[in-house]
């Protein structure tokens, strides 16, 4: 069944949450929704202390390792973590507490997908696919809006990996999910990709958690109904506990347990 699943987003050592469509090097450009005034340690500690499993934290840039380090060791083998992930620092990670895991951009050098580098990241977890989560975070392009292409480097370069049934199969033997930003819904509250989540739904034979445009308590419904219970959603800049008003965080827990 579908789950709320939560998120730890760390920009310059801080707890944010971001237009993701904003996120590149030009710091003028970048639009915040929310700064939290809490380490990532104080949300590793509520999820733990509500009993929220499989959140991933996202290092969104440099300076962000500290952080993710102590979100890590207040939960320590429950919490996900991404952002600069690669064969060279995996294991790492996940020595320092990580449950998984994420990797995108190493995947795709210059905006080309690189089998050898996923298996030289599944090589650096011992073989274990469990251990991995590949995030297909994506954007809409062309003509067709029905096309949905990974994005890289802070969701601002379009890779040459579209996101269908071919590339998900392609790459479900290597992982134990996926995660999947709708980067241009991403941070601003103004409803799901609906479409894509339903493709996942027909697409993914792993979980696969959505994240982007979550704005309010009915998105779990909504989501359950169009991926018949397969498809997991992150709620971010919408939660109280990150300055939204349009969803609460309890809410959200009290979702999950009606789940089982």
């Amino acid at each position: 069944m579908t789950k709320f699943r939560p998120c730890i987003d760390l920009h310059a050592g801080q707890v944010k949450q971001i237009v993701g469509g904003t996120l590149d090097n030009a710091s003028a450009a970048l639009q915040t929704n929310y700064v939290s005034q809490h380490p990532a340690a104080y949300y590793a500690e509520l999820y733990r202390d509500n009993s929220l499993e499989g959140a991933h934290v996202i290092m969104l840039g440099p300076g962000n390792e500290e952080s993710a380090r102590q979100a890590l060791q207040a939960w320590p083998g429950h919490l996900q973590v991404g952002g600069g992930i690669n064969h060279g620092n995996a294991k790492e990670w996940m020595d320092a507490g990580a449950s998984k895991v994420i990797v995108t951009s190493f995947l795709f050098p210059e905006g080309r997908f690189s089998q050898p580098r996923l298996d030289a990241v599944l090589e650096a977890l011992g073989g274990d696919k469990s251990k991995l989560v590949i995030d297909l975070s994506c954007r809409r392009r062309g003509g067709n809006e029905s096309r949905w292409f990974v994005a890289m480097n802070k969701w601002q370069t379009v890779t040459d990996m579209e996101v269908n049934q071919e590339s998900i199969a392609a790459l479900e033997p290597y992982c134990s999910e996926f995660l999947i930003h709708a980067a241009d819904n991403e941070g601003l509250q103004r409803g799901i990709d609906e479409e894509l989540v339903a493709r996942l739904a027909k697409w993914c034979s792993i979980p696969v958690t959505y994240a982007g445009g979550g704005r309010r308590l009915d998105d779990l419904e909504l989501v359950a109904r169009l991926s018949e219970g397969k498809v997991d959603l992150t709620i971010g800049s919408a939660l109280d506990c990150f300055g939204g008003s349009g969803v609460k965080f309890d809410d959200c827990v009290e979702w999950n347990k009606r789940q089982g």
